[in-house]
């Protein structure tokens, strides 16, 4: 046991370097998760049409962001908890935590697929949602539902994977999926002439190959962590203590979710042309949410498994090491997405319309991005020592309620698409201050 523990690099090794070999398949990996939906609204806005681009990006996207992220919330908890187990060697409290993940990931799934398909029109009607991509987007929304389980499942195993450092194997799971859903996505689509339900199979199916690949690998792992199917269940404790961490950051997901879905809905208001320019920006945003993740993630699983060692000097460190390499990134990532914007929303559409609302979009949007990195960084720091409240209840008022008085005040004043793209920069610097304070407050409670 003690030898294991000297060779782990997470807790021994150079922080920065080894904090970008772990965060580097993470991003890569997101990369290739959030190819999923945008090779849908690729091939369906080049091949169908703005209308079924607006079905697979707008409003659905919206929802699937709400749910997958309450879901993605709870996988924190677990991984925060076993990424602490691994870092203290409790064999038996580990392998606990990833059966009570499993069971969490299929309880859900069912209960998910359920509600899902039953309040899919009622949803995208309440965040109107344009009449002629209704139809379209009850069909993408139902099958994505049919599957959620497989996203669930994939979701809590990646998870799990990277709490005990391994970052590698869920980026290879990913890849081999994403190219089942290219060649699906061009053979439904293109061959087969199947539309907006060809896109949604198509996912459907990556989805649950994905499902299946992390799966195997869990069952079959000879390190500390191994998943027997039969021994999947509910354990009492570590479920209160998963529940505990992993709550607080769902529900700051779902309000992350509403206060997007608010915004969707204000802008579904100007028509079917600035939906779908939305919607192909929300791709392109994406790039930046992914970079984002991936440094959370990744700090959030260096301080569990620093914080369940014992080495508080190495949670200090590796916070500001992250802090200082996501800035620097997310600055070049800016630049980037400023100089291509033209290209890159010709991939999705080439009606010149759309393409000019979205460059408008990205203009106003994109240079604030600098001011997320304090949020995800130091949300991810505190989440890694267990302090996930105070965290939730910052990100509660600063962002979300802030942006939902931002758009009643500022949409009865000025109804603008520009008074609803600056909610963004407005509560994220509100945000990012309250958290850089919170964050002192506690390294100093932390040193003493």
């Amino acid at each position: 046991m003690h030898a294991q523990a000297k060779e782990n690099p997470i807790t021994h090794g150079v922080i920065w370097k080894h904090l970008l070999l772990f965060f580097f398949p993470i991003l890569i990996g997101t990369f290739f998760q959030q190819l999923y939906n945008t090779v849908d609204s690729v091939i369906v806005g080049q091949f169908v049409g703005k209308e079924a681009l607006a079905s697979v990006g707008g409003s659905s996207a919206q929802i699937v962001a709400l749910v997958v992220g309450f879901f993605t919330g709870l996988s924190s908890g677990a991984a925060v908890t076993i990424a602490q187990f691994f870092g203290a060697q409790d064999d038996k409290a580990a392998n606990q935590g990833l059966h009570n993940a499993c069971a969490l990931a299929l309880a859900s799934g069912a209960l998910l697929t359920v509600l899902g398909i039953a309040l899919t029109p009622a949803m995208l009607r309440l965040m109107n949602t344009p009449e002629d991509i209704l139809a379209d987007s009850v069909i993408y929304l139902r099958i994505y539902f049919a599957g959620i389980v497989f996203v669930l499942i994939y979701n809590m195993g990646s998870a799990v994977l990277r709490a005990t450092g391994d970052s590698k194997r869920p980026l290879y799971y990913l890849i081999v999926c994403c190219g089942i859903n290219i060649v699906l996505d061009i053979l439904f689509v293109l061959g087969f002439h199947m539309g907006v339900t060809g896109a949604a199979v198509a996912t459907l199916i990556a989805q649950a190959v994905s499902a299946f690949l992390v799966t195997w690998k869990l069952t079959r792992s000879r390190g500390i962590l191994r998943l027997s199917l039969s021994q999947i269940r509910f354990h009492a404790p570590i479920l209160r203590h998963q529940l505990r961490l992993g709550l607080p950051t769902g529900f700051e997901s779902i309000l992350f979710a509403i206060t997007n879905i608010a915004i969707q809905s204000a802008v579904n208001t100007f028509g079917t042309d600035t939906s779908a320019a939305w919607s192909a920006f929300g791709k392109l945003d994406a790039i930046f949410w992914m970079v984002s993740t991936a440094f959370g993630i990744s700090i959030t699983t260096f301080i569990g498994q620093n914080y369940g060692a014992g080495k508080m000097d190495r949670v200090r460190k590796s916070t500001r090491v992250c802090l200082l390499m996501d800035l620097v990134v997310s600055t070049a990532l800016v630049i980037f997405l400023i100089i291509a914007r033209t290209f890159l929303f010709r991939l999705f559409t080439s009606d010149t319309e759309v393409i000019r609302i979205g460059c408008d979009m990205l203009l106003l949007i994109t240079p604030w991005y600098v001011i997320y990195v304090f949020i995800e960084v130091l949300a991810g720091s505190l989440r890694g020592v267990g302090n996930v409240i105070v965290p939730v209840v910052i990100t509660l008022v600063g962002v979300c309620i802030m942006r939902i008085i931002w758009l009643a005040v500022v949409m009865n004043m000025t109804p603008s698409l520009s008074a609803i793209i600056f909610s963004y920069p407005v509560t994220w610097i509100l945000t990012a201050f309250a958290f850089i304070l919170y964050y002192i407050i506690k390294e100093r409670q932390y040193s003493r």
